[in-house]
C-alpha cells in the first residue's frame, strides 16, 4: 500500500489555473495506474484523468485539452494541471494509486482529497 496527500486545491476564479499535486509515501515506479478522480455535492464519484505506467493518459471528455496529468516517478508525486477553470470543475479532488500484479488488484488506494472551487 501507498498513503496519498492531495495539496494545491482552493479558490479561482472561472478561466484561472490551479495545479494539484499528489505525494505518495513510497515508490511509484511499480505502480499501475494512478488518476485523479472529483466528486461535487449531490454527485457521484467521476474519473478526470488517469495515467499508466507507460505514460499513456486518458481524460474525461469535459476536461480533454484544459487539464494535463504526469507522473514525477523520481518525486513519486502525480501532477494535474488545470487550466481554463469553470464553475462546474468544483469538486472535491481525490487522488488514486492502483497497482495490479499478475493480473490481480495488489492494492487500491485514495487520499483524503483536496477541494477545488472555481467562483467569481
Amino acid at each position: 500500500q501507498v498513503q496519498l496527500v492531495e495539496s494545491g486545491g482552493g479558490l479561482v476564479q472561472p478561466g484561472g489555473s490551479l495545479r494539484l499535486s499528489c505525494a505518495a509515501s513510497g515508490s511509484i515506479f511499480s505502480i499501475t495506474v494512478m488518476g485523479w478522480y472529483r466528486q461535487a455535492p449531490g454527485k457521484q464519484r467521476e474519473m478526470v484523468a488517469t495515467i499508466i505506467s507507460s505514460g499513456i493518459t486518458n481524460y474525461a471528455d469535459s476536461v480533454k485539452g484544459r487539464f494535463a496529468i504526469y507522473r514525477d516517478n523520481a518525486n513519486n508525486t502525480v501532477y494535474l494541471q488545470m487550466n481554463s477553470l469553470k464553475p462546474e470543475d468544483t469538486a472535491v479532488y481525490y487522488c488514486n494509486a492502483v497497482r495490479i500484479v499478475d493480473g490481480r488488484v495488489d492494492f487500491d488506494s485514495w487520499g483524503l482529497g483536496t477541494q477545488v472551487t472555481a467562483s467569481s
